[in-house]
């Protein structure tokens, strides 16, 4: 899988045309959250965009799901990831990476409960002109 992501992000980054800045999409997120495009291109109808997020001690991504598979490397801090039940379905350290499978059926929730930077190197395959994420509702957590 890491080495699947590595081609992935390495083939994005090779094939870049845009290059901008943004924050995360998803709401509510934390104060501090933030998004930084790194490269992004277009094949068919097809997105593929590699971003940078950065998530602060104590924050989240706020609740939302993906309109197409996403793919994180987790190169600084600890993410801790929640599904719509309310429970933790995985606990990502530096160096480790994850699959989101995507769709309105995959609502999740990334959280920093760390004491440093949570920093993520992620992918995006999402259909042309879709939105990073969509908000969803939290699912009845106690937590944010």
């Amino acid at each position: 899988m890491r080495t699947l992501l590595r081609t992935a992000m390495t083939g994005a980054v090779a094939a870049a045309t845009v290059l901008a800045c943004g924050t995360a999409h998803a709401t509510p997120s934390g104060p501090g959250v933030s998004g930084r495009v790194i490269s992004q291109t277009t094949v068919g109808d097809t997105d593929y965009v590699l971003r940078e997020i950065t998530v602060p001690p104590g924050q989240s991504t706020g609740w939302h799901y993906h309109d197409g598979p996403v793919y994180a490397y987790v190169r600084q801090g600890t993410l801790s990831h929640f599904g719509s039940g309310c429970a933790s379905d995985g606990v990502y350290h530096a160096g480790s990476s994850l699959h989101e499978p995507g769709g309105p059926d995959d609502v999740h929730l990334g959280r920093n409960l760390g004491d440093t930077p949570l920093v993520l190197d992620v992918l995006y395959v999402l259909p042309h002109g879709s939105p990073f994420s969509e908000d969803a509702p939290n699912p009845g957590c106690p937590f944010q």
